[in-house]
């Protein structure tokens, strides 16, 4: 029998699962707080009903990719940090005085979390 690598080992162990759901936690709460005004699927800032993140990617992708980030399956931490440090067209970059690499990580490990509880839109 091949032993696991010591990684495997922690992965699988039931702290890990707890650590994996308490990031997700902090994920989404910083995502509530710092990404959803403009990517969320709620009214955004003051109560507007178009989010400039959503409504961009929406009429970006014309359907093809979900414009809500929350569904979006194909978003890698690595991408995810790269628009977050480096911004994109209309979204500013943010230093890490405002959203530290450990909680990019965290919007990451939320994000994918929400994208596995998607169920596809019906054709």
């Amino acid at each position: 029998m091949r032993a696991l690598p010591l990684v495997a080992v922690i992965a699988f162990a039931p702290g890990g699962v707890a650590q994996d759901a308490a990031a997700i936690a902090r994920g989404k709460e910083v995502f509530a707080r710092q990404c959803a005004p403009c990517h969320g699927a709620e009214r955004g800032d003051f109560g507007r009903a178009m989010l400039p993140g959503t409504d961009a990617l929406r009429i970006k992708y014309q359907g093809k990719q979900p414009a809500l980030l929350e569904q979006r399956k194909d978003l890698t931490p690595e991408l995810i940090r790269t628009y977050v440090r480096k911004g994109t067209f209309s979204m500013p970059p943010f230093r890490k005085s405002e959203i530290s690499d450990a909680q990019v990580d965290e919007i990451s490990a939320y994000l994918a979390a929400s994208a596995k509880n998607t169920r596809p839109s019906p054709p």
